[in-house]
């Protein structure tokens, strides 16, 4: 009964001082195990997809859908999950979500074919997009100010270490397993986080775990369930001809098929206001120049740099004949400075604000311009092709510098009511701008290579790369000098903090 009674202290205390009770940071540990698991099994498979290919038989288009059918299943039920999470509760949705990508791991970790495991894909896409939109709630639930902006930090540090981690994991497990047992072992690696993590949110995470919605009256209405398929229709129609380019021409059509859907979910969401119901998204969000400004900064971000690891990965194994674990050690310095910079970033955004992203992007037009001068020295004979690392260095720099802190400025005057799908909407920009880039900057490398070598087809996709960027920078820029006019006739305001 004692036990009892202190876990229902705990919760009511959690519930009504969020930002001040210190389980805050026990709940944060969890969401950051669960992060760095889900980012580590999205690495890994890239290292394990050519023993999948030998182990299962694969196909080209298997291997296609082992990285795609995740990331599209990821996208679409992002916003729908992060608006029950908002209504439901956060905490109870993240934990199903994790059991369903642990399952779902040990379902793909024990495929029998390509299929069983593509299917398995899906499944984990699934549990991924329903828990993520819950960690960014509930740091904007649990965290204010400073702290926001240092727990962005830890969470950015551990992107960064991740994304290290995540391939020399791979490749050793690959190495200890072998060419059957290894790329399965990729994917089981996974249960032991899972398995901490729920364990952790049963004891951590405040009551009631799930909100239980009333049967009667605008119980499931608060779901905004048409809202929530034709806002995924969208996504999957605009995702699917990026992810599954081979298609033919008339798989495009699936793009202004997609802007129709966007366009009546745009419309059914003003309708579901006017009739008095609470909208999945709060589209009152948009006319928020700092929310609209950092989403359209992180979608440009994910479009252009999130390739440069696809490049390298392909210049260094496919141009120079590297391995898989050397062309994953290519990241680990760029990797490991990330995971720095962003636990810098994090505990100065409050003061410096925008000044950081700027300065990030800045870097990574720097590091992508030595890069290309590398490449241009390497195939003149000049250089050794391992200076990359240190060119890449300052991009793994940027992504600290930008990400996080881009995180708690875009989301800092959102409605805690909305807290999840306003963050889900951001992630689901991210996802629309990596596919977007991927897509487009492979097939202008490809194209380039079909008629020119290896290191002028690398220069054009750094160079399509950089000039993303500067779009990014130049919304930046503009967000910056939108804060300033913002500030300057109400100078005597005390919240002026985060500029």
């Amino acid at each position: 009964m004692a036990s009892s009674k202190a876990d229902t202290n705990t919760s009511a205390q959690a519930d009504a001082h969020p930002t001040t009770d210190p389980v805050r940071w026990r709940i944060l540990s969890v969401l950051l195990i669960t992060i760095f698991m889900t980012l580590v099994s999205v690495s890994i498979v890239n290292v394990a997809l050519p023993s999948i290919r030998l182990g299962l038989d694969a196909s080209e288009a298997d291997l296609q859908w082992v990285l795609s059918g995740y990331a599209l299943t990821f996208g679409v039920v992002l916003v729908a999950a992060g608006r029950a999470g908002d209504i439901m509760g956060r905490g109870g949705l993240f934990l199903i979500g994790v059991a369903i990508f642990t399952l779902a791991s040990v379902a793909a970790g024990m495929a029998p074919n390509a299929e069983w495991l593509n299917a398995a894909r899906f499944v984990q896409g699934v549990g991924s997009g329903l828990l993520n939109p819950q960690g960014l709630g509930m740091i904007q639930h649990y965290f204010r100010g400073d702290a926001r902006g240092r727990a962005f930090g830890y969470f950015g540090t551990t992107v960064g270490l991740s994304v290290a981690v995540g391939p020399v994991l791979g490749g050793l497990l690959i190495q200890l397993g072998g060419p059957d047992i290894g790329w399965r072992l990729t994917f089981l690696v996974n249960v032991p986080f899972g398995v901490l993590a729920i364990a952790l949110g049963l004891w951590w995470f405040p009551r009631p775990l799930i909100i239980r919605l009333p049967r009667t009256g605008s119980g499931l209405r608060s779901l905004d369930p048409v809202g929530a398929v034709l806002l995924g229709l969208a996504v999957l129609a605009v995702l699917f001809p990026f992810m599954e380019g081979r298609g033919g021409a008339a798989l495009w059509l699936l793009l202004p098929a997609g802007f129709v859907l966007a366009w009546l979910w745009v419309r059914w969401e003003q309708r579901y206001v006017r009739l008095g119901l609470s909208p999945m998204v709060d589209l009152k969000i948009f006319s928020t120049q700092s929310y609209t400004n950092g989403i359209t900064i992180m979608a440009l971000y994910f479009m252009g740099v999130t390739s440069v690891w696809v490049l390298v990965a392909l210049y260094v194994q496919e141009g120079d004949g590297k391995t898989a674990l050397q062309s994953a050690s290519f990241g680990i310095p760029a990797a490991l400075l990330s995971a720095y910079a962003a636990h810098w970033a994090g505990s100065r955004v409050a003061y410096l604000g925008r000044k950081l992203v700027v300065a990030g992007l800045i870097i990574a037009l720097f590091g992508l311009g030595l890069s290309i001068l590398v490449v241009f020295l390497f195939e003149a004979g000049h250089l050794s092709i391992w200076w990359l690392m240190a060119s890449l260095s300052l991009i793994g720099v940027a992504q600290g510098t930008v990400i996080s802190p881009n995180q708690t400025l875009t989301l800092a005057n959102v409605p805690l009511d909305y807290a999840g799908s306003s963050g889900a909407i951001m992630q689901t920009g991210q996802r629309i701008g990596t596919a977007v880039g991927i897509a487009v900057i492979t097939a202008a490398v490809f194209a380039t290579l079909a008629v020119s070598s290896w290191g002028t087809a690398m220069v054009v996709g750094l160079g399509l790369i950089a000039f993303v960027v500067v779009l990014a920078l130049l919304v930046a820029l503009k967000d910056l000098r939108d804060r300033k006019q913002q500030a300057t006739p109400d100078k005597a305001r005390p919240d002026r903090k985060t500029r």
